[in-house]
Order: C-alpha cells, then structure tokens, then sequence
C-alpha cells in the first residue's frame, strides 16, 4: 500500500476511537431541574391531553396544579408486599408508591451467583406514579392479590381513587414470559371535575452488572419513531472538557422535552425495563445518577417518563395502559414485540451488520450447541468469503515487494521533489498493472464487520456464562489475574490476538516504503491497547481470523515469486 492507503487505514482506527468516544457520551442538552409538569388545559372528558411542546427543549417550569399523589410526605407506614411469578421472572410488589419494588430474573446470575434483580428496592418502584420524580413522594397503597393480578389502590385528596392492576398476560396472548401489563384507573368519586396536568411515571432504575463495566453501558433510552436516544451515568459526572472548553460541574438530574417517545427505559449493558405506554406516547423524560459504591465510581441511574394530562367528570373514569419489559436485552425476543422494542439494543449505524451477525451467531450455536464454537464457525465463514479477495490482496501486495527495487530508485531519484516522485510511482505500478490499494482491500471491507461484531458482542447477553477452555465468560474479559502492584488485570486471549497479529505481520509481503512497515509493525499494538479489557469472545474472533490469515499467508508463500510483466497501453483509436 501506498502513503495515502495507510493514511486512509489509520483514519479508519481514528474513526473507530472517535465513534466509542461518541457512544459514550452523546451529546445532549443539558437539564433543568423541573419542580412540576407543565400547565395545560384540560379539552376532554376522560381523554388526554396533547402534549405541550413537541420541540427537544428542556421542560419549563409551572405552577402546581391538581395532583395525582399528595404533595405533603405521608406518615410512616408498614411495607407490605405481594408477588407474581412465571418460568423467567419474578415480580415484587409494594405498597411504597404502588408499584414493582424488585423484578427477580430467575434463570440469570449475577457475578455474585446470584439471580439477576431489576431496579433497587431503595429506588423508586416502577410504575409508580410521580408529581416531581427529584423529590417524589410515595404514598401508602391498599395492595391485594385478585386471582393472576395484584391490585393497588389509593384514594387522593380530590376523592379520585387510583387503581392499578399488574399481571402478566393470558396465556393465550403472550409474547414473551418478561412481559407484563399495568393497568391504570382514575375514578372521580368528588363532586367537581377532575383535572390532571401531566405526570410522571417512574421507569425504575439500572445499574452495572460488573464491576468493569463501562458507564456508557448503564443508560437512560427512549425511542421515537422506531430511531432510539439516551444519556449514560457518565453525562452526570463534572466534566472537566477540552483544555476548559465544556468544562461543567456534576449536574443533578436530566430532563427533556420529546415528540412522542414510544417506549422509554432503564438499561444496563445485558437487561432492560422498558414501558410502553399504550394510551398516550411520553412528551418528555427524567433521570437521576445515583451512587451504588462511591468508593468505586460506581454509579447507577433511575428514570421516568412523563405523560399528558386528563380529564375525569364526576363518576366517570379514565383508564391507561402500559405494556412493560423486565429481562435480557435477547433481540429475537424483543424484534417480535410490536413497538420497536429491539432498537433498546441500540445497534446504531452498524445495525444491520449486527443483526446479521448475531442471528448467524444464534443459529449456528443452535447447530453446535457452544457459543465459543459457533464463534469460531461465525470466524471461518468470514474468512472463507473473504478468501478469494485476500488471495487476490496477498498477489498485488507480493507484486508491490517485487517492485520494491525500482519504486527505491525513484524516491532516491526524485528525493527532492516529492510530487514528481509520487507521480513517478504512480506511474510505474499503471505500467506493471498494479493496484496500489489492492493490499488493503480486504483490510478496508473487515473494518464495518470488525466494528459490527465489537458492537454486537458488547451487548449480546447470549454470551453470559459461555465457557471455553480457561475463559469462564465469554461477555467478559478473560482476566486469570493481576500484576503484584499495580493490579493490572492479566487477559490471556488478547495478549495471543496480539502475537498472532504480530506473526502475521512478520509474513505479510513487505512493501518498500519503511514508514509503511513501520505502521504494519504498530497496527497489532493499536489493536491490544483498544481491545485488551473487551468481551473474550471479540478477541477470540479476531485471534481465530488471524491464524487463518497466516495460514492462507503461508500456502501463497508456496506460489512462485510473480514475474513482473509490463502491461501493454492500449492507444485510442482516432475518430
């Protein structure tokens, strides 16, 4: 490859870190704290209003109006508790605001060995229905079992009874065992109407489900249109910006006008609670950072949705629905939802490479019966569809090491015209018929795929617990242990990806350029440094293309040296 291929490369690595930098931290606005949903006139007996803005801006402040829960903290009461369970989940209910305290996620275990819990029973309980989430007040719920469901009443000071109903679908209409369905009635039992302004639904809280987990992995996520937006736990820590330029303190809390999000929800890197509102879409979202080990900088987030307001006559009745998704983040499970539910994987720009990808993945562990095997498969399908186009790349790259001579010549002949020299090289590889990209072909059509997998395998919960020789989870880094001192974790697998990137550089046939050999030598270095604390099942792809690579490199080696043959110049013929 020429200079401007490897500059061409080299962008690709800075696109890549540039692109994680991103994902990380998306640019949003930056909150107002909000101390009550905006005012807005009540047009309909038992119908909700439309939403008050329809523009990305932050929620304006506003005079209280009529509540949905009391605005004085309630007297102390007892915690009182009921549950419901299927095959995947377990659901706690409490009468601490009405709503599900703990979702426990029977067939999944945390790193402790225990079953993975959605939301914090110290959070604010999802479902429960919030005047102003930054300082909610959670009253005290009658709470019973009715049959398959649990109910939740509360009678406000307007005399308007509020009953929820949570329970998991008939059995005739369920999609999926980590569905579950709030019903929500307000009934006016006052003598004057009832007029609700907006109010907030709590979409419970995330955190990580590591300890090395990365804060852009614990999110806030809503989806309008099928398209998804969020913020992380990192976009409430001070910034201290790029020399001073978006230098900002620790910001409190998050909120944002939207345009009818769809769903909203509470995601850690593999589970997700997600809500639906079945009746009116979400004008705008909340989130709070909290603290989960201080010591640590670990950090989780809890979040609501708000929703329009109603009005309800005098012994009349208005009714919501929310439909709720409390488990792992599997997309074929949640690509049959009905709400677009799968975009919470957020996939992004690589979103149908992704796709592709991990539908293959899924397949072809259903063939083999090991996540670690179906890798290596996913591996060699990949490299056998890229074995024509690398046999022709190791060709030209070979053509290229026999030009090496001559293309000297001319960079010693031309020395000091650096111009006249690359048009000299030009020149000389149109004579002998050779692509000066055609090296780094094969390199340039792996990088959507490379980048794909990497955002694929970060999420795919499927991986969770899958073994391979000393590897105990695939999802995870395979550290056996750490340096004495500095506590450096030791990941095998990265460390053979690097000396087999090395090896495969050492029989890649070399150019004449020292500077391109330079950066063959540094390009196995780039890859360590960003792939060293990634999922184990990333470095084991790219280990098991990289000894593929070496093999295909040494059956080309066995081919003779190429005969360089100058191509003849077809004149045009005059008209």
């Amino acid at each position: 490859m020429d200079r401007t291929a490897w500059i061409a490369v080299t962008l690709c690595v800075l696109g890549f870190i540039g692109w994680e930098f991103w994902v990380a931290r998306q640019s949003v606005q930056r909150p107002r704290v909000v101390t009550a949903p905006s005012a807005a006139p009540a047009t309909a007996t038992g119908t909700p209003l439309a939403s008050s803005s329809a523009a990305a801006t932050p929620i304006p402040q506003a005079e209280p109006a009529a509540s949905v829960v009391p605005t004085a903290t309630p007297a102390e009461f007892v915690e009182q508790t009921e549950t419901l369970r299927n095959s995947d989940v377990e659901l706690h209910l409490t009468n601490r605001g009405g709503g599900i305290a703990q979702a426990v996620l029977l067939n999944y275990a945390s790193e402790e060995d225990r079953r993975v819990i959605l939301n914090s029973a110290a959070r604010l309980p999802i479902g429960a229905i919030l005047d102003d989430p930054a300082a909610p007040v959670l009253p005290e719920y009658k709470i019973r079992r009715e049959g398959d469901a649990v109910a939740l009443d509360y009678v406000t000071p307007e005399q308007v009874t509020i009953r929820k109903r949570f329970f998991f679908p008939p059995t005739n209409e369920k999609k999926d065992n980590f569905l579950a369905e709030l019903n929500v009635d307000y009934t006016n039992h006052g003598a004057a109407a009832y007029s609700n302004t907006g109010y907030f639904l709590s979409v419970g809280s995330a955190a990580a489900i590591h300890r090395n987990d990365y804060p852009s992995y614990t999110r806030l996520v809503w989806s309008i249109n099928g398209r998804t937006k969020g913020i992380d736990v990192g976009w409430f820590g001070e910034g201290g910006g790029l020399l001073g330029i978006g230098q900002h303190p620790a910001r409190p809390y998050y909120t944002q006008t939207v345009t009818g999000a769809e769903w909203v929800a509470a995601s850690n890197q593999f589970f997700t609670t997600l809500i639906v509102p079945l009746t009116a879409k979400s004008d705008a979202v909340w989130a709070k950072r909290f603290d989960v080990d201080p010591a640590q900088k670990a950090y989780g987030l809890e979040g609501a949705m708000h929703l329009p307001g109603f009005r309800v006559d005098p012994g009349q009745t208005y009714s919501t629905r929310f439909e709720l998704y409390l488990g792992p983040k599997l997309y074929h499970r949640l690509a049959r939802l009905e709400h677009n539910e799968a975009e919470v994987m957020e996939f992004g720009v690589f979103k149908l490479i992704c796709q592709a990808l991990l539908n293959t993945l899924n397949t072809l562990h259903s063939l083999l019966g090991n996540y670690a095997a179906a890798i290596l498969a996913l591996t060699t399908i990949v490299k056998l569809s890229l074995w024509p186009l690398q046999n022709k790349s190791t060709a030209s790259m070979r053509k290229m090491s026999a030009l090496s001579p001559k293309i000297q010549e001319l960079r010693q002949k031309y020395k000091d015209d650096p111009t006249r020299m690359n048009q000299e090289v030009m020149k000389l590889y149109k004579e002998y018929g050779i692509n000066p990209v055609g090296g780094c072909l094969p390199m340039v059509i792996q990088i959507p795929i490379f980048f794909g997998l990497f955002t694929m395998l970060r999420q795919a919960v499927e991986l969770r617990g899958a073994s391979f020789l000393w590897i105990h989870d695939l999802s995870q880094p395979d550290t056996v242990g750490h340096l004495p001192i500095f506590g450096w974790p030791i990941n095998i697998l990265p460390l053979i990806m690097a000396a087999t990137s090395f090896w495969m550089t050492h029989l890649t046939p070399k150019s004449g350029d020292p500077t391109q050999q330079r950066m063959m030598m540094f390009m196995p270095i780039i890859f360590i440094v960003f792939c060293y604390n990634f999922a184990a099942a990333l470095a084991l792809y790219y280990t098991a293309q990289n000894l593929f690579s070496i093999l295909q490199l040494y059956q080309n080696r066995k081919q003779p040296i190429p005969t360089l043959t100058k191509v003849a110049v077809q004149k045009r013929k005059g008209r």
